[in-house]
Protein backbone atom coordinates (compact mmCIF):
# COMPACT_ATOMS: atom_id res chain seq x y z
CA UNK A 1 0.00 0.00 0.00
CA UNK A 2 1.78 3.53 -0.83
CA UNK A 3 2.36 5.91 1.69
CA UNK A 4 -0.58 8.32 0.34
CA UNK A 5 -2.90 5.98 -0.14
CA UNK A 6 -1.79 5.00 3.94
CA UNK A 7 -2.24 8.64 4.77
CA UNK A 8 -5.74 8.86 3.63
CA UNK A 9 -6.74 5.87 5.65
CA UNK A 10 -5.55 7.80 8.72
CA UNK A 11 -6.37 11.65 8.28
CA UNK A 12 -10.08 10.56 7.13
CA UNK A 13 -11.90 9.44 10.32
CA UNK A 14 -10.42 12.43 12.26
CA UNK A 15 -10.87 14.70 9.45
CA UNK A 16 -14.57 13.66 9.06
CA UNK A 17 -15.21 13.48 12.91
CA UNK A 18 -14.16 17.38 13.10
CA UNK A 19 -16.52 18.24 10.02
CA UNK A 20 -19.36 15.89 11.97
CA UNK A 21 -19.08 18.29 15.02
CA UNK A 22 -20.10 21.63 12.85
CA UNK A 23 -22.42 20.50 10.45
CA UNK A 24 -25.82 19.88 11.59
CA UNK A 25 -29.14 21.50 12.45
CA UNK A 26 -27.50 24.24 14.56
CA UNK A 27 -25.07 25.97 13.06
CA UNK A 28 -21.72 26.24 14.40
CA UNK A 29 -18.29 27.61 12.32
CA UNK A 30 -15.31 25.07 11.95
CA UNK A 31 -13.65 28.04 14.07
CA UNK A 32 -16.06 28.15 16.80
CA UNK A 33 -15.70 24.02 17.17
CA UNK A 34 -12.02 24.62 17.10
CA UNK A 35 -11.86 26.55 20.06
CA UNK A 36 -14.37 24.73 21.90
CA UNK A 37 -12.06 21.54 21.40
CA UNK A 38 -9.12 23.22 22.06
CA UNK A 39 -10.80 24.92 25.45
CA UNK A 40 -11.75 20.92 26.84
CA UNK A 41 -7.53 20.60 27.20
CA UNK A 42 -6.26 24.31 27.56
CA UNK A 43 -7.22 27.50 29.81
CA UNK A 44 -8.87 29.63 27.34
CA UNK A 45 -11.32 32.04 28.33
CA UNK A 46 -14.47 31.57 26.47
CA UNK A 47 -16.23 33.90 24.18
CA UNK A 48 -18.71 31.95 22.83
CA UNK A 49 -22.56 30.82 24.62
CA UNK A 50 -22.36 28.08 26.72
CA UNK A 51 -25.50 26.12 24.79
CA UNK A 52 -23.09 26.73 21.59
CA UNK A 53 -20.44 24.38 24.06
CA UNK A 54 -22.94 22.17 25.29
CA UNK A 55 -23.92 21.30 21.76
CA UNK A 56 -20.85 20.62 20.89
CA UNK A 57 -19.11 18.27 23.67
CA UNK A 58 -22.19 17.02 25.27
CA UNK A 59 -24.51 16.17 21.98
CA UNK A 60 -22.16 16.08 18.87
CA UNK A 61 -18.89 14.89 19.95
CA UNK A 62 -20.19 11.89 22.06
CA UNK A 63 -22.00 11.03 19.34
CA UNK A 64 -19.56 11.18 16.12
CA UNK A 65 -17.42 9.41 18.71
CA UNK A 66 -20.06 6.71 19.14
CA UNK A 67 -20.80 6.75 15.34
CA UNK A 68 -16.74 6.14 14.63
CA UNK A 69 -16.48 3.35 16.80
CA UNK A 70 -19.68 1.46 15.65
CA UNK A 71 -18.73 1.54 11.73
CA UNK A 72 -15.14 0.50 12.53
CA UNK A 73 -15.65 -2.32 14.98
CA UNK A 74 -18.82 -3.37 12.60
CA UNK A 75 -15.82 -3.80 9.46
CA UNK A 76 -13.52 -5.25 11.27
CA UNK A 77 -15.78 -7.74 12.32
CA UNK A 78 -16.97 -8.12 8.81
CA UNK A 79 -13.67 -8.58 7.35
CA UNK A 80 -12.71 -11.19 9.83
CA UNK A 81 -15.67 -13.10 9.70
CA UNK A 82 -15.33 -13.11 5.62
CA UNK A 83 -11.57 -14.61 6.55
CA UNK A 84 -13.02 -16.97 9.14
CA UNK A 85 -15.53 -18.28 7.52
CA UNK A 86 -13.78 -18.20 3.76
CA UNK A 87 -17.28 -16.76 2.34
CA UNK A 88 -17.65 -12.80 0.88
CA UNK A 89 -21.21 -12.86 1.72
CA UNK A 90 -21.24 -13.11 4.96
CA UNK A 91 -20.82 -10.89 8.43
CA UNK A 92 -21.10 -10.54 11.87
CA UNK A 93 -24.96 -11.26 12.02
CA UNK A 94 -24.45 -14.82 11.04
CA UNK A 95 -23.28 -15.90 13.79
CA UNK A 96 -26.66 -14.87 15.73
CA UNK A 97 -25.51 -12.18 18.01
CA UNK A 98 -27.54 -9.26 16.50
CA UNK A 99 -30.66 -10.97 16.73
CA UNK A 100 -29.89 -12.11 20.62
CA UNK A 101 -28.80 -8.79 21.12
CA UNK A 102 -32.35 -7.34 19.40
CA UNK A 103 -34.51 -9.54 21.41
CA UNK A 104 -32.41 -7.95 24.85
CA UNK A 105 -33.04 -4.57 24.25
CA UNK A 106 -37.03 -5.33 23.07
CA UNK A 107 -37.15 -7.00 26.59
CA UNK A 108 -35.66 -4.66 28.13
CA UNK A 109 -37.89 -2.25 26.38
CA UNK A 110 -40.63 -4.06 27.70
CA UNK A 111 -39.71 -4.14 31.56
CA UNK A 112 -39.61 -0.11 30.93
CA UNK A 113 -35.46 -0.56 31.82
CA UNK A 114 -33.31 2.91 31.27
CA UNK A 115 -31.10 3.41 28.17
CA UNK A 116 -28.15 2.12 30.18
CA UNK A 117 -29.75 -0.96 31.64
CA UNK A 118 -31.04 -1.54 28.08
CA UNK A 119 -27.35 -1.59 26.72
CA UNK A 120 -26.21 -3.64 29.07
CA UNK A 121 -29.17 -6.31 28.71
CA UNK A 122 -28.82 -6.44 25.38
CA UNK A 123 -24.76 -6.78 25.59
CA UNK A 124 -25.51 -9.97 27.48
CA UNK A 125 -27.97 -11.39 25.61
CA UNK A 126 -25.54 -10.78 22.09
CA UNK A 127 -23.13 -12.77 23.98
CA UNK A 128 -24.98 -15.50 25.43
CA UNK A 129 -26.88 -15.93 21.73
CA UNK A 130 -23.22 -16.41 20.52
CA UNK A 131 -22.31 -18.90 22.93
CA UNK A 132 -25.71 -20.87 21.75
CA UNK A 133 -23.96 -21.02 18.61
CA UNK A 134 -21.02 -21.62 19.23
CA UNK A 135 -22.10 -24.67 21.67
CA UNK A 136 -23.87 -26.23 19.03
CA UNK A 137 -21.77 -26.41 16.38
CA UNK A 138 -19.10 -28.06 18.27
CA UNK A 139 -18.74 -31.54 16.99
CA UNK A 140 -15.98 -34.09 18.46
CA UNK A 141 -13.89 -31.30 20.14
CA UNK A 142 -13.44 -29.43 16.79
CA UNK A 143 -16.08 -26.72 15.21
CA UNK A 144 -16.79 -26.92 11.25
CA UNK A 145 -17.18 -24.19 9.40
CA UNK A 146 -20.23 -25.37 7.78
CA UNK A 147 -21.56 -25.99 11.46
CA UNK A 148 -20.98 -22.66 12.98
CA UNK A 149 -22.81 -21.25 10.04
CA UNK A 150 -26.05 -23.55 10.26
CA UNK A 151 -25.97 -22.72 14.37
CA UNK A 152 -25.95 -19.68 13.63
CA UNK A 153 -29.01 -19.50 11.45
CA UNK A 154 -30.85 -21.79 14.05
CA UNK A 155 -30.06 -19.14 16.64
CA UNK A 156 -30.35 -16.11 15.00
CA UNK A 157 -34.10 -17.32 13.66
CA UNK A 158 -34.67 -18.58 16.98
CA UNK A 159 -34.19 -15.15 18.92
CA UNK A 160 -35.47 -13.13 15.67
CA UNK A 161 -39.07 -14.93 16.81
CA UNK A 162 -38.52 -14.01 20.31
CA UNK A 163 -38.20 -10.68 19.03
CA UNK A 164 -41.37 -11.02 17.25
CA UNK A 165 -43.02 -12.51 19.95
CA UNK A 166 -41.88 -9.45 21.86
CA UNK A 167 -43.48 -6.56 19.39
CA UNK A 168 -46.82 -8.89 19.66
CA UNK A 169 -47.36 -8.88 23.33
CA UNK A 170 -45.60 -5.03 23.59
CA UNK A 171 -48.39 -1.90 24.40
CA UNK A 172 -49.10 -0.65 20.18
CA UNK A 173 -49.48 2.44 21.61
CA UNK A 174 -46.32 3.15 24.31
CA UNK A 175 -43.87 0.04 24.06
CA UNK A 176 -44.68 -1.34 20.11
CA UNK A 177 -42.96 1.71 18.69
CA UNK A 178 -39.77 1.96 21.17
CA UNK A 179 -38.80 -1.30 19.98
CA UNK A 180 -39.11 -0.73 16.20
CA UNK A 181 -37.52 2.40 16.17
CA UNK A 182 -34.82 0.91 18.35
CA UNK A 183 -34.40 -2.19 15.63
CA UNK A 184 -34.08 0.02 12.87
CA UNK A 185 -30.87 1.90 14.79
CA UNK A 186 -30.01 5.20 15.70
CA UNK A 187 -27.35 7.20 17.54
CA UNK A 188 -29.99 9.68 19.00
CA UNK A 189 -29.76 8.07 22.38
CA UNK A 190 -25.80 8.58 21.92
CA UNK A 191 -23.85 10.27 24.96
CA UNK A 192 -20.78 9.81 26.98
CA UNK A 193 -21.83 7.00 29.06
CA UNK A 194 -23.25 5.12 26.55
CA UNK A 195 -19.44 5.67 24.72
CA UNK A 196 -18.41 4.42 27.97
CA UNK A 197 -20.18 1.58 27.71
CA UNK A 198 -19.52 0.21 24.10
CA UNK A 199 -15.92 1.70 23.72
CA UNK A 200 -14.16 -0.72 26.50
CA UNK A 201 -15.03 -4.03 23.93
CA UNK A 202 -15.13 -2.75 20.71
CA UNK A 203 -11.45 -1.50 21.57
CA UNK A 204 -10.20 -4.94 23.09
CA UNK A 205 -11.94 -6.95 20.04
CA UNK A 206 -10.19 -4.77 17.35
CA UNK A 207 -7.20 -4.92 19.13
CA UNK A 208 -7.51 -8.41 19.03
CA UNK A 209 -8.31 -8.92 15.63
CA UNK A 210 -5.53 -7.19 14.67
CA UNK A 211 -3.46 -8.91 16.36
CA UNK A 212 -4.33 -12.20 14.94
CA UNK A 213 -4.75 -10.63 11.53
CA UNK A 214 -1.66 -12.52 9.82
CA UNK A 215 -3.12 -15.95 11.22
CA UNK A 216 -6.00 -14.92 9.27
CA UNK A 217 -4.30 -15.39 5.78
CA UNK A 218 -3.44 -18.64 7.05
CA UNK A 219 -6.80 -19.71 8.23
CA UNK A 220 -8.67 -18.58 4.39
CA UNK A 221 -6.83 -21.25 2.79
CA UNK A 222 -8.35 -24.02 4.79
CA UNK A 223 -8.47 -25.21 8.11
CA UNK A 224 -5.72 -28.55 6.79
CA UNK A 225 -3.57 -26.38 5.36
CA UNK A 226 -3.51 -23.72 8.18
CA UNK A 227 -3.14 -26.48 10.80
CA UNK A 228 0.09 -27.87 8.55
CA UNK A 229 1.39 -24.52 9.11
CA UNK A 230 1.56 -25.27 12.31
CA UNK A 231 -1.70 -23.01 12.93
CA UNK A 232 -3.61 -24.15 16.18
CA UNK A 233 -7.33 -23.54 13.72
CA UNK A 234 -9.41 -23.96 16.99
CA UNK A 235 -7.70 -21.60 19.01
CA UNK A 236 -7.92 -19.39 16.71
CA UNK A 237 -11.49 -19.64 15.40
CA UNK A 238 -12.78 -19.08 19.31
CA UNK A 239 -10.21 -16.05 19.56
CA UNK A 240 -12.11 -14.60 16.40
CA UNK A 241 -15.66 -15.18 17.16
CA UNK A 242 -14.73 -13.91 20.93
CA UNK A 243 -13.28 -10.64 19.72
CA UNK A 244 -15.88 -10.17 16.73
CA UNK A 245 -18.99 -10.76 19.37
CA UNK A 246 -16.97 -8.63 22.00
CA UNK A 247 -17.62 -5.95 18.55
CA UNK A 248 -21.06 -6.68 17.53
CA UNK A 249 -22.61 -7.16 20.91
CA UNK A 250 -21.74 -3.94 21.77
CA UNK A 251 -22.44 -2.10 18.56
CA UNK A 252 -25.78 -3.01 18.75
CA UNK A 253 -26.92 -2.83 22.03
CA UNK A 254 -26.20 0.92 21.97
CA UNK A 255 -27.08 1.80 18.62
CA UNK A 256 -29.65 -1.27 17.42
CA UNK A 257 -29.27 -3.11 14.45
CA UNK A 258 -27.06 -1.46 11.52
CA UNK A 259 -26.42 -3.53 8.88
CA UNK A 260 -24.52 -3.91 5.45
CA UNK A 261 -21.78 -2.00 7.68
CA UNK A 262 -20.04 -5.11 7.74
CA UNK A 263 -21.14 -6.65 4.63
CA UNK A 264 -20.25 -3.83 2.36
CA UNK A 265 -17.15 -1.68 3.88
CA UNK A 266 -14.73 -5.42 3.95
CA UNK A 267 -15.84 -5.71 0.32
CA UNK A 268 -14.32 -1.79 -0.24
CA UNK A 269 -11.28 -2.47 1.64
CA UNK A 270 -10.66 -5.38 -0.51
CA UNK A 271 -10.77 -3.87 -3.96
CA UNK A 272 -8.53 -0.80 -2.51
CA UNK A 273 -5.87 -2.53 -0.79
CA UNK A 274 -6.49 -6.24 -1.53
CA UNK A 275 -7.07 -9.48 0.10
CA UNK A 276 -4.28 -9.75 2.65
CA UNK A 277 -5.82 -9.37 5.94
CA UNK A 278 -2.49 -7.72 7.76
CA UNK A 279 -3.30 -4.47 5.30
CA UNK A 280 -7.39 -5.07 4.67
CA UNK A 281 -8.09 -5.42 8.67
CA UNK A 282 -6.79 -1.64 9.56
CA UNK A 283 -8.20 -0.30 6.10
CA UNK A 284 -11.57 -1.73 7.08
CA UNK A 285 -11.16 -0.52 10.26
CA UNK A 286 -10.72 3.44 9.11
CA UNK A 287 -13.43 2.83 5.84
CA UNK A 288 -16.17 1.87 8.54
CA UNK A 289 -15.78 4.80 10.71
CA UNK A 290 -15.49 7.31 7.86
CA UNK A 291 -18.83 5.71 6.21
CA UNK A 292 -21.07 5.36 9.50
CA UNK A 293 -20.01 9.03 10.24
CA UNK A 294 -21.24 10.23 6.63
CA UNK A 295 -24.26 8.18 7.22
CA UNK A 296 -25.07 9.62 10.52
CA UNK A 297 -24.92 12.82 9.08
CA UNK A 298 -26.87 12.21 6.39
CA UNK A 299 -29.28 11.00 8.88
CA UNK A 300 -29.33 14.06 11.28
CA UNK A 301 -29.33 16.40 8.54
CA UNK A 302 -31.34 14.81 5.74
CA UNK A 303 -34.71 15.73 6.96
CA UNK A 304 -36.83 16.92 9.54
CA UNK A 305 -36.95 14.30 11.52
CA UNK A 306 -34.12 11.78 11.87
CA UNK A 307 -33.61 8.95 9.68
CA UNK A 308 -32.88 5.63 11.47
CA UNK A 309 -29.42 4.88 10.58
CA UNK A 310 -30.42 1.02 9.57
CA UNK A 311 -32.85 2.08 6.77
CA UNK A 312 -29.89 4.48 5.40
CA UNK A 313 -27.38 1.72 5.69
CA UNK A 314 -29.29 -0.55 3.94
CA UNK A 315 -30.67 1.74 1.06
CA UNK A 316 -26.68 2.82 0.64
CA UNK A 317 -25.31 -0.78 0.57
CA UNK A 318 -27.56 -2.71 -1.42
CA UNK A 319 -27.00 -1.00 -4.61
CA UNK A 320 -23.62 -0.93 -3.91
CA UNK A 321 -23.37 -4.33 -3.13
CA UNK A 322 -25.25 -5.30 -6.40
CA UNK A 323 -22.99 -2.89 -8.37
CA UNK A 324 -20.30 -4.83 -7.21
CA UNK A 325 -21.27 -8.21 -7.85
CA UNK A 326 -22.10 -7.08 -11.66
CA UNK A 327 -18.56 -5.83 -11.58
CA UNK A 328 -16.76 -8.62 -9.91
CA UNK A 329 -18.68 -11.67 -11.83
CA UNK A 330 -19.26 -13.12 -8.17
CA UNK A 331 -15.14 -13.63 -7.58
CA UNK A 332 -14.06 -12.81 -3.94
CA UNK A 333 -10.40 -10.74 -4.85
Amino acid sequence: MSRLRALGFVVAPPALLFVALFVGRFAVSPHEVARILLAQALPLAPDWPASVEAIVVQIRLPRALLAMAVGAGLSISGAACQGLFRNPLVSTDILGVSAACGFGAALALLLSRNAFELQLIAFGFGLAGVALTYALARVRQTTPVLMLVLAGVVVAAFFSALISGAKYVADPDAKLPAITYWLLGSLNAASMRSLGVALPPIVAGSAGLLLLRWKLNLLAMGDEEARALGVRTEWLKGAVIVCTTLITAAAVSVCGMVGWVGLVIPHLARMIVGPDHRVLLPASLSLGASYLLLIDGIARTASASEIPLGILTAVVGAPFFAWLLRRTGGTWQ
